[in-house]
């Protein structure tokens, strides 16, 4: 049987996303048939913007997008080049746009793609937005071509880094940063704005290689060595990369290497306190030691199930000055409620051209106390995900590793806190067919053996 008939087109943590052989032009075309028909009952009838990475494939399926859409009696908006997921939500808010798609498969690699719908007001859908396009899904039905609307290219880059200039306005003067674009949308944008504020910039990785070099643009610190290395060997005060949409940054410094994204929020927001107030919202999978910070400052924290979308929406609704996850993706009060990796790169290098990054997180973590963290996955088909979830709800034990458990929060999966402050965390990915296990304590090896713990609760049930 045909994968490409059969296998379902479903909006996950963040858009839909598949390999290319069920990624195809047809259900490409479907999928921009129901993102015209939620825009139409919605009422929406301004432009609508189009962009995509830097993927062979991406270019070509976001035409087709446009062709659908400008098909349906919208005027449509393509990049003159592949562009950050970032920079797209944006273009939605500085233009008034109806919303946009982002063909963009993020950090998978080059035999994935997908897509994204981000609404009017440039934050990650909700699910009554993905609920209402997956029930929309129909083959296109298009107005003849002498009746569309045009489509037109455009570069919204210059409002995005205009936008990210008056929010982290700084100069880096004497700062030396090395930047790795790992191949994707971020080379020529976020390098280039470290170097129009100042910075001199050590560019690794910054040519389009559709491959990714043979590594996927996942920066995550296997993937990184390079960065580190070049780093420590130039002197330099400061490493950033970007995932291949530039959503997301990894950072890394002289001493540490690629440091944890759990102390770069830490950094980040810290940083932000010396000249604002605000709450922080962050992911059931992240850091405490941000409601360490918080707590110091005189703040709250807001705790949201894993994915922007929800980060987002309680940034929203608490006027939260920082917001962020575990993997990287964050965002400023001020700006739009999207995580972008372009924005947090300026963030996090004016943080340093203050006080390096190193020393700024050994006082952090003098002041409040050290924390580490990891995670690990198993894998588990989709299918069995709420099975082995539910069996898991009968499993609790009493306490891990010797130590009772406090409290059980079920915001998303199971989150074990223990009396000792540390905690355990199991949850189906939204993206891939694994089971994620979190952990965190104040002693590294602890969270090793909460991992295995945590593993030995989930085997016997997948």
């Amino acid at each position: 049987m045909d994968a490409t008939k059969t296998d379902p087109i479903a909006f996950g943590t963040d858009g839909w996303r598949a390999t290319l052989d069920v990624f195809t032009d047809e259900r490409v075309r479907i999928v921009a048939q129901a993102i015209a028909d939620h825009l139409a009952a919605a009422g929406r009838s301004a432009p609508v913007f189009v962009g995509y990475d830097a993927r062979e494939s991406s270019e070509g399926f976001a035409e087709q997008i446009a062709e659908v859409l400008a098909g349906n009696g919208f005027e449509v908006l393509l990049p003159e080049r592949d562009v950050p997921t970032p920079v797209v939500a944006h273009a939605i808010v500085d233009r008034g746009l109806s919303g946009a798609c982002m063909v963009t498969a993020s950090h998978n690699p080059p035999e994935y793609n997908g897509v994204k719908f981000i609404p009017h007001d440039g934050a990650p859908a909700l699910p009554p937005v993905t609920d209402d396009i997956e029930s929309r899904l129909r083959e296109p039905d298009l107005c003849p071509p002498d009746e569309r609307p045009p489509i037109r290219r455009c570069d919204p880059t210059i409002a995005h880094a205009d936008a990210v200039r008056d929010r982290i306005g700084t100069d880096l003067s004497g700062l030396t940063v090395v930047y790795d674009a790992m191949h994707g949308s971020g080379r020529g944008i976020t390098d280039r704005l470290l170097a129009d504020a100042g910075a001199d910039v050590i560019r690794l990785r910054c040519d389009r290689d559709p491959t990714f070099g043979g590594t996927p643009p996942e920066p995550s610190a296997e993937n990184l060595h390079t960065l580190a290395d070049t780093v420590r060997e130039r002197d330099a005060d400061l490493g950033i990369a970007n995932d291949g949409d530039a959503d997301r940054i990894a950072v890394a410094t002289p001493d540490r290497g690629v440091v944890d994204a759990n102390h770069v929020f830490a950094a980040g927001y810290e940083f932000l306190l010396e000249s604002h107030s605000g709450s922080a919202v962050r992911s059931v999978s992240t850091t405490f030691l941000i409601d360490r910070i918080a707590a110091a400052h005189g703040e709250t924290v807001h705790e949201t199930p894993v994915g922007f979308k929800w980060i987002a929406r309680e940034m929203a609704d608490h006027d939260a000055l920082f917001g962020g996850e575990e993997s990287g993706g964050f965002s400023i009060r001020g700006h739009v409620r999207e995580k972008d990796g372009v924005l947090v790169a300026l963030l996090v290098a004016a943080a340093t051209r203050e006080e390096s990054l190193d020393d700024r997180l050994d006082r952090i973590a003098a002041e409040y106390g050290p924390v580490h963290t990891d995670r690990t996955s198993i894998p588990c088909p989709d299918d069995r995900k709420d099975a082995v979830m539910a069996g898991l709800s009968d499993r609790i034990p009493d306490d891990v590793l010797g130590r009772e458990i406090d409290r059980v929060v079920t915001l998303d999966g199971f989150k074990l806190l223990l009396e000792d402050g540390s905690w355990l965390l199991v949850r189906p990915s939204g993206t891939e067919p694994k089971l994620r296990i979190y952990a965190e304590s104040d002693d590294a090896a602890r969270v090793e053996g909460l991992l295995s713990a945590g593993r030995d609760l989930i085997e016997p049930l997948v």
